[in-house]
């Protein structure tokens, strides 16, 4: 018997996706002032990146970045609970805490890290043959790795209708045997628009579930303060016990937390494999970003109504043009394309006339849900944007030949 060949069987799959027009490749983009990056030979105007206060190159930020990293060095050295937990780490866990009115926080490398990590302790902490599994009931359209912390964790998995708060609670009410936790984005990545976080806690309170919420791409630029999703619907850690929120994107470095009760962090920090087993990020990027958390809770320069600006100007050009955009109120603006070879058309068309806008296909979305997704920061002037909008209004409509 000849066993199948794994590196064949890659081959193939990597083939049927270039087929079907969906396989993704990494490019170079250096980094250049005012949002800009270079790509190849070419100077393009950054509208997909996530750096949605434009803090990643905040002169006070990289000072504090090379302070710390003058006197901690470069690594940690080890995992957190090793000999890799520094002062700057501490500092960084009570500011993040403070700003998100809760107990406790802690720190992990990558969003992604900390979801897989959450959902493994919450869910899969005691579980054995003897005890009953846990339920996780997630929106239909949340990131992928809150999808795969609940299968690492072995829960059973139940999933609703986009954004349909009676379709959580019919998945939590056909299992009223089991613990039960619901896990939504607060703002979807892809879609730009916010959960009903006040309607899903009130199912969740109702049944006796609990409520995650992972606000990716809502910390900083929602709520008072910037302090999220959550805080803007009102909703402290009683309906929403563990905060997920990550340091890449508003924040502008790198990284991600976990904020809740003490009780309920202690019992992550004990059964999270990837907090336990992964080094800890440098303490010079947590000093780093302490710095830009003051900045964004405090919002000297008034980043925030700058963005809020540049989302408005978007929209109500983007309506004037009779483009599709979604309903979305964030930074993050999709634009429907009718396929992945329309997408992709319409990317390098947009390349050409000097924006970095990438095209998102499945599996990232649903089958027929290609776009533009578009985003917006505060580093964007008028004339980016309008400029953009120019590049945009000379697409092929369908009427055309098909791009929208």
């Amino acid at each position: 018997m000849t066993r199948p060949d794994l590196l064949a069987r890659l081959d193939a799959a990597r083939g049927e996706r270039e087929q079907a027009g969906l396989l993704r490749r990494a490019r170079v983009c250096d980094v250049l002032p005012d949002g800009r990056r270079r790509v190849g030979d070419r100077v393009l105007v950054d509208f997909c990146g996530n750096d949605y206060l434009g803090l990643a190159a905040h002169p006070d930020v990289v000072s504090a970045l090379i302070r710390a990293a003058s006197t901690e060095g470069v690594g940690s050295g080890a995992a957190h609970l090793v000999s890799g937990h520094r002062g700057a780490h501490a500092a960084l866990e009570e500011e993040l805490a403070d700003w998100t009115g809760r107990e406790r926080a802690l720190l992990f490398s990558t969003g992604v890290m900390a979801n897989l990590g959450a959902l493994q302790a919450l869910l899969g902490a005691g579980a054995s043959p003897a005890r009953h599994k846990a339920l996780c009931v997630q929106d239909r359209l949340n990131h992928a790795s809150l999808i795969d912390g609940a299968m690492l964790a072995g829960a059973e998995l139940r999933r609703y209708p986009h954004a349909d708060a009676a379709g959580a609670a019919r998945q939590l009410d056909a299992r009223p045997d089991l613990p039960a936790l619901v896990a939504t984005d607060g703002v979807f990545s892809m879609d730009g628009d916010v959960a009903p976080l006040r309607d899903i806690a009130a199912v969740c309170r109702h049944r006796g579930a609990m409520l995650y919420v992972d606000d990716a791409h809502g910390l900083g630029v929602r709520g008072p303060g910037g302090a999220g999703s959550v805080a803007a619907a009102g909703l402290g850690t009683r309906d929403v016990p563990i905060l997920m929120g990550t340091l890449g994107k508003a924040v502008g470095c790198a990284g991600a937390f976990l904020a809740g009760d003490a009780r309920w962090i202690e019992g992550i920090v004990q059964f999270a494999r990837t907090h336990v087993y992964t080094t800890a990020m440098p303490a010079a990027l947590a000093a780093a970003t302490q710095t830009a958390v003051r900045l964004v809770r405090t919002d000297p320069e008034g980043r925030r109504e700058r963005l809020a600006a540049n989302i408005a100007r978007f929209r109500v050009g983007a309506a004037q043009l009779g483009l599709p955009l979604t309903t979305s109120a964030t930074a993050i603006q999709p634009l429907p394309m009718s396929s992945p070879v329309t997408a992709v058309a319409a990317a390098r068309a947009l390349e050409a006339a000097g924006f970095l806008v990438v095209a998102i296909r499945p599996p990232t979305v649903p089958p027929q849900g290609s776009r533009l997704r578009i985003t917006l920061s505060a580093a964007h002037t008028a004339a980016h944007i309008d400029a953009l909008l120019d590049a945009l209004a000379r697409l092929p409509r369908p009427a055309e030949g098909a791009v929208v």
